[in-house]
């Protein structure tokens, strides 16, 4: 990463779910300049769910109380015109209302707040974990409730990569697209099993229609990934179209 190394964070016990869809459904809700990111002629809907630990700046102790929270959020895979490949938030939330405020004022993210549960079992590598959320913002009904099976077997293939070596983010802030670089250690994932998903957060980003079947109800996911973790750090964001130069991709 070329920028100053302004934030660091920690996230653990991540579940990735996956929907596979086509690029021309989810073109109007990125950022101006920023097209679909593609493999294999799909890209890819995530509701990606986890525990945030250790949150902090760079220099100095991690944030008390606010350092650590749950954290459920829908994303869409990104590239923009100098070929940096990210994702774009349409949806983080949290059951920490300042971690709301803060990343509305200071990043632009859409973050809502939200009541939310994490259980995580017997703590075993292959217990099933459970995440629940329900919105909190005025306006906004949804909720959601997933629980997965973690298994042993490592997954480590091309989607994999896709989904997950992702080195920055894209979002809009005073009218201009940025990108907000970050790096972390390659994901160490494991293949999970689904027991149940009731999900209206991907819903109320307006990506229902993308995910259902003929019928109109919600199709099962392409993709269940589970990891214990990784460390990340952020760094000081930049116009989209600002050339890449020596910042990792």
């Amino acid at each position: 990463m070329a920028s100053p190394r302004l934030l660091r964070q920690q996230w653990r016990d991540v579940t990735f779910v996956h929907w596979a869809v086509r690029p021309e459904q989810v073109a109007p809700l990125l950022p101006r300049g920023i097209r679909p990111d593609v493999l294999d002629g799909c890209t890819y809907v995530g509701l990606v769910l986890f525990r945030m630990v250790g949150s902090g700046f760079t220099r100095g102790p991690v944030l008390p109380w606010l350092g650590a929270f749950l954290e459920t959020n829908v994303r869409l895979y990104s590239v923009d015109a100098t070929g940096r490949r990210g994702v774009v938030f349409l949806s983080l939330d949290t059951d920490r209302a300042a971690v709301v405020a803060a990343a509305r004022i200071g990043f632009a993210l859409p973050y809502r707040w939200a009541r939310m549960r994490f259980d995580a079992g017997d703590g075993s590598a292959t217990a099933p974990r459970t995440y629940t959320a329900r919105l909190r913002r005025p306006g906004v009904q949804a909720c959601s409730r997933v629980v997965v099976r973690p298994r042993e077997e490592i997954l480590d293939g091309p989607l994999e990569s896709f989904l997950t070596s992702r080195w920055g983010l894209h979002t809009t802030r005073l009218g201009r697209t940025w990108h907000l670089p970050n790096t972390h250690e390659s994901w160490p994932l494991r293949r999970a099993d689904l027991l149940e998903i009731d999900d209206g957060l991907v819903s109320s980003v307006g990506l229902g229609s993308a995910i259902a079947d003929g019928a109109g109800d919600p199709r099962p996911p392409d993709h269940v990934a589970f990891s214990d973790g990784v460390s990340a750090e952020f760094g000081r964001p930049g116009l989209a179209d600002t050339p890449r130069g020596g910042t990792r991709r």
